[in-house]
């Protein structure tokens, strides 16, 4: 069989692949972004539990790898409290939480640069300590942390080859099934690396527009 027959058999099974490690990523991003904006206000609280609390969160999910979560959340903790998880949920909760790691160092970055004064000025308009973050300086922080988000989206979609221990069939495991099978490991795998490879790129395209777009400094 030649290269291009091989290619065109796997196609379907690899492009279903990606829709996974789409969906998986993007699902995973948005809870990570609820979780790091979270657990960042958690970071900046004077509340010391609730400091310490985010701040081991953080650490124990840096310092461990993605591998090691992964499989931690979908053979340890049933094991141990006697529930049953999908392989999809189990991946899904594995990488929200790491990217939710990284990203409420971005939340807190991101805040804590921007000027003390624009506080004092929303306070000083009648606004609340509330009113003010979510107003004047939420928006601004956001603005600064884009490129950031970005990157931790295509980080994610490069993770969830790791999910292929647990059997979620995203791109990486649906192209280890077809060479498995027809031994054509070169072909598919070119063709799982340019999936990637495309994918991101335009993720960090769109990256590169939105900075232009809203000036990001």
């Amino acid at each position: 069989m030649d290269t291009w027959n091989v290619i065109r058999e796997a196609l379907p099974y690899l492009l279903h692949g990606l829709y996974m490690t789409v969906i998986i990523s993007i699902v995973s991003n948005v809870i990570a972004l609820f979780i790091g904006l979270v657990a960042g206000f958690m970071r900046m609280s004077s509340n010391r539990v609730l400091r310490f609390v985010a701040s081991s969160y953080v650490n124990v999910i840096r310092g461990t790898p993605l591998l090691i979560q992964i499989l931690f959340i979908y053979f340890g903790l049933p094991s141990v409290l006697g529930i049953k998880l999908s392989a999809l949920t189990a991946g899904i909760i594995a990488v929200s939480l790491n990217i939710g790691a990284y990203m409420t160092e971005i939340f807190r970055g991101g805040i804590q640069s921007i000027e003390k004064g624009q506080m004092e000025a929303g306070r000083s308009l009648g606004f609340s300590h509330g009113q003010t973050m979510a107003l004047i300086i939420l928006p601004q922080a956001v603005r600064r942390m884009i490129p950031a988000f970005v990157n931790q989206f295509t980080h994610a979609i490069k993770d969830t080859s790791m999910l292929s221990v647990i059997g979620i069939a995203e791109l990486t495991m649906e192209g280890q099934s077809i060479y498995a099978m027809n031994f054509r490991a070169f072909e598919i795998l070119s063709v799982v690396g340019l999936f990637y490879f495309v994918t991101i790129y335009a993720v960090s395209y769109i990256s590169a527009r939105l900075e232009r777009r809203f000036s990001i400094s």
